[in-house]
Parts: structure tokens; sequence; C-alpha cells
């Protein structure tokens, strides 16, 4: 059974940072766009951020919110993705999820912003920015 288990959320103070880590199991790693997520409370889930490893290298893609904040990665050797957030806001605070979708390498990145093409999803940790 595949599984996708994320670690890493905490309390952190405005302008902190904490660095996420989703660890990948029993699925081809490398042949999956990653994606974290998040859900704040009475809100929808809304698209963070993603990673896809290509024929060119690996491609990111960023919602504007984070751009120049947030930075994904991923370890393809060991299955493992992470988000490093960095200059931490309030608005940050949610719980965030790790997802697979399963790359069509001839789709641009963009479309892994909808959650329709991830096929896995972790439990989510959560993460709190305190003022």
């Amino acid at each position: 059974q595949v599984q996708l288990v994320e670690s890493g959320g905490g309390l952190v103070q405005v302008g902190g940072s904490l660095r996420l880590s989703c660890a990948a199991s029993r699925f081809i790693f490398s042949r999956y766009v990653m994606g974290w997520f998040r859900q704040a409370p009475g809100k929808e889930r809304e698209f963070v951020a993603s990673a896809a490893r290509r024929s060119s290298g690996d491609s990111t893609d960023y919602t504007d919110s984070v751009e120049g904040r947030f930075t994904i990665s991923r370890d393809n050797a060991n299955n493992r993705m992470y988000l490093q957030m960095n200059s931490l806001k309030p608005e940050d605070t949610a719980v965030y999820y790790c997802a697979a979708g399963r790359d069509n390498p001839y789709s641009s990145l963009s479309y892994y912003r909808n959650l329709v093409p991830y096929d896995y999803w972790g439990q989510g940790t959560q993460v709190t920015v305190s003022s």
C-alpha cells in the first residue's frame, strides 16, 4: 500500500523557519509529481508547491504567495520530498499535505496546481505561525 508520511510541522513565530519532510514508499517515486498543499480552518485545500523529475532536470512550481520564501526539493534516491519554509507569516498557518500524482511529461507543471491529478495523499502535518 502506498504511503506518504509528513513530518516537521510545529509552532513557530512570525519570521521563523520550518522544514517539512515527506517520506514516500511503495510506488516509483521518480515517475510522480510530488506536491505540497495546505488547508487552513474553514478554507479549501490549496496548492503550495510541486516538483517533477523531467528529462531536462527537476522542475518546480510555486503559488505566488510563497514564491521566494518556500523551497521545494526532492531526493529521488531516497524517496523523500522537502519543503523549506522561511519568513513564515500567520497566513501560512494550516495543515500541510504531501501528495503524489503520476507525471505526464507532456503536461505543464501548472496542471499539478489542481487536486485532481494527485493519486495519493498523506495525513498532514500542522504548521502554526504565531504573532
